[in-house]
């Protein structure tokens, strides 16, 4: 099981760079690319709700749940 960042989909919808994202929610580009890629292995939820606000978007279009197929 793994969870999905959409971010990529999101930032591209809102026509934002991740540079722009990172200056509007006070992260660090090296922090917001760790959790673009998916190699985040936690984010603090006031984080999440601080880039939802940016994004206008809600966590589940952020983050999505996939299950392991080959089991």
């Amino acid at each position: 099981m793994m969870i999905q960042v959409n971010l990529d989909a999101i930032l591209k919808d809102r026509g934002m760079t991740l540079t722009q994202l990172a200056d509007a929610v006070g992260m660090t580009l090296a922090n917001l690319s760790i959790l673009k890629t998916g190699k985040a292995r936690a984010i603090r939820f006031s984080t999440l709700a601080e880039i939802c606000q940016v994004l206008d978007c809600q966590p589940g279009d952020l983050l999505v749940y996939k299950a392991d197929v080959a089991q």
